[in-house]
C-alpha cells in the first residue's frame, strides 16, 4: 500500500505542445516538491478523438475507462482547461459528464485555466467551480488563471504566475488527505 496521494491531473488542452499542460505540470511537481504524490495524467489532446465519439462510458476503450476510474478513485484533483469563448472545452465537459456524479463527494479540486487575455480570468469562478460544485467536490478557494503573455516556448515565463501557483498550492495542501 503506497502513502503516496493520489492526484490525478486533467488537461483540456486540445493541441501539443500546450500552454494548458505545462500550467498543470508545473502545478502537478510543486505539489509533489510538497508532498509525495501518484500522478495520474490525463491529457484530453491524446484522448479526444475516441473520447468525443461516444456517448456512453461503456463504449470506450479500456485505457479512457480507466482515466475516469482515475478520476472517480482519486484523493485530489487538479484540473486545467484552456479558455475558448468564455467557457472550458467542449471535450472537457463530455469527459465529466462521464464520471459518476457522486463519485467526487468532498474531493478538493484545484482549479486552473489558460487563455489569450485576462479578459476570460473569471472562467475559475463562474464556469469550473459550477461544474464541480454539481459533483459536490471541494473546489479549492485559490485557483490559477494564466495568459499566453506569461508563456515563452509553452514554458511559464512570469514571476507573477510563479507566485499564483505558488499559493494556490500552499492554500491547498491542507485539503489533501487519502480517501481510504
Amino acid at each position: 500500500m503506497s502513502n503516496k496521494l493520489k492526484i490525478t491531473a486533467v488537461s483540456g488542452g486540445a493541441g501539443k505542445p500546450s500552454r494548458t499542460s505545462a500550467l498543470l505540470e508545473e502545478i502537478t511537481s510543486r505539489i509533489n516538491q510538497a508532498i509525495a504524490i501518484d500522478l495520474h495524467l490525463i491529457e484530453l489532446s491524446q484522448i479526444s478523438a475516441p473520447l468525443g465519439a461516444t456517448a456512453s462510458r461503456t463504449e470506450l476503450p479500456e485505457a479512457i475507462q480507466a482515466d475516469i476510474a482515475a478520476i472517480e478513485s482519486a484523493d485530489v484533483l487538479v484540473v486545467a482547461t484552456p479558455v475558448y469563448r468564455a467557457t472550458y472545452t467542449g471535450i472537457f465537459k463530455h469527459l465529466f459528464d462521464l464520471v459518476d456524479q457522486n463519485a467526487l463527494l468532498d474531493v478538493p479540486v484545484l482549479l486552473a485555466a489558460t487563455g489569450g487575455s485576462d479578459r476570460h480570468a473569471l472562467i475559475i469562478d463562474h464556469q469550473l467551480r459550477p461544474l464541480f460544485s454539481f459533483f459536490q467536490a471541494l473546489t479549492l478557494p485559490v485557483g490559477v488563471y494564466a495568459t499566453e503573455s506569461e508563456f515563452v516556448d509553452y514554458k511559464l515565463d512570469s514571476k507573477s504566475l510563479d507566485e499564483r501557483i505558488d499559493l494556490a498550492v500552499s492554500r491547498a495542501l491542507p485539503f489533501f488527505k487519502s480517501r481510504q
